[in-house]
C-alpha cells in the first residue's frame, strides 16, 4: 500500500479535529488588510476579519498560496518517501492551483498529483475528505485522482446569503445579482457551476430558504462514504433549522465553520448544506 500525504489549502473549511484525524496538510491562503498581511486560518479567523472590516472600513484582499510553499511542503513529503495527492480551490476563484502545478513541474516529480476540485470552502472539503477515505481503502495515487476527478461535479452545495454585497465587492458575482438579493427580504441560495459561485434560486424569506436547501438534500441520492457538511458564517436561525432536521432524520453530518478567506466574499449571516451525491 502506497504512503499517501494528501494536501489541501485553508479554503477547505474543514475542523482540525477532521485535518488530525485524517494526517491532512493544509497550505493557508493570505489575507491583506493593505500592508498588513495574516495567514489564514493560522494569524487571523472570520470574526478578527468582521472586527477590522468595521474598525478600518475597507475589505480585504485575498493572495494565493505561493509556488514556493508548495515546493517546500512537497519536497518534505516526498523526502519522507509519500505520494501527494494536492487539492485546491477552483481554479475560476484562485491562483493556488496553478500555484501547486508550477510546484510539480519545477520538483519533475511523477509522484504528485494536482487536482483541481473546481469547488472552494466545504464543497472542497468533502472532496479532500473523500480522499483520505479512499486512500484509507488502499487506492493509489491515480485511483484516486480517477475517482475524484469523476464526482466532482457530484458536489452539491446549497447555501443561503443574507446579502450578496461581499460577493460582489470582491468579484465573485455580478453586480445584477446582488441588486435582486437585496430586494424585498429576497434570499439567495447559491450552488458552484463550473467552477464559480451561481445563483440557484430566488426565494422570500428565511423559512422558505431554509425549507428549499432541506428539498436540495432530501431529493439528492448521497454518497454516504462521506457526511454531510454544515456550513455557516454566524448564522444562528439557519444553521439550528437544518441541525434539528437532520439530527431529526439521522442524517450522517459535520459541522465546519466557513475560514477567512471565503467569509471575506461571502459576508456574514450565511449558512447552508454541502453534501456529495452518487
Amino acid at each position: 500500500m502506497e504512503k499517501i500525504k494528501i494536501i489541501t489549502d485553508s479554503t477547505a473549511d474543514l475542523s482540525n479535529d477532521i485535518y488530525n484525524k485524517y494526517d491532512i496538510e493544509v497550505l493557508p491562503l493570505l489575507i491583506n488588510f493593505e500592508e498588513k498581511s495574516y495567514l489564514d486560518g493560522v494569524e487571523i479567523n472570520p470574526k478578527m476579519v468582521f472586527e477590522k472590516i468595521e474598525k478600518e472600513g475597507i475589505l480585504p484582499t485575498t493572495a494565493q498560496v505561493i509556488p514556493n510553499r508548495f515546493m517546500e511542503s512537497y519536497k518534505k513529503y516526498l523526502d519522507e518517501g509519500y505520494k501527494i495527492i494536492s487539492i485546491h480551490m477552483s481554479s475560476a476563484m484562485s491562483g493556488t492551483y496553478q500555484s501547486a502545478c508550477i510546484a510539480k513541474e519545477m520538483l519533475e516529480s511523477n509522484d504528485i498529483v494536482v487536482i483541481d476540485s473546481q469547488n472552494v470552502t466545504a464543497a472542497l472539503g468533502i472532496l479532500v475528505l473523500k480522499a483520505a477515505k479512499l486512500r484509507d481503502k488502499g487506492y493509489d495515487i491515480i485511483q484516486i485522482e480517477n475517482e475524484l476527478n469523476n464526482i466532482k461535479k457530484n458536489v452539491k452545495l446549497s447555501v443561503c446569503f443574507e446579502s450578496l454585497e461581499y460577493l460582489v465587492r470582491g468579484g465573485r458575482i455580478s453586480k445584477t445579482a446582488g441588486i435582486v438579493g437585496g430586494i424585498l427580504g429576497i434570499k439567495l441560495v447559491l450552488d458552484i457551476k463550473d467552477g464559480l459561485m451561481s445563483v440557484k434560486d430566488k426565494i422570500r424569506g428565511t423559512k422558505k430558504a431554509i425549507n428549499k436547501i432541506i428539498d436540495d438534500l432530501e431529493n439528492s441520492n448521497l454518497d454516504e462514504d462521506v457526511p454531510v457538511i454544515l456550513i455557516d458564517v454566524d448564522n444562528v436561525e439557519i444553521k439550528e433549522a437544518l441541525k434539528k432536521y437532520m439530527i431529526e432524520n439521522n442524517v450522517d453530518f459535520i459541522e465546519c465553520s466557513v475560514g477567512s478567506t471565503v467569509s471575506i466574499h461571502s459576508g456574514p449571516h450565511c449558512c447552508g448544506l454541502v453534501f456529495l451525491t452518487k
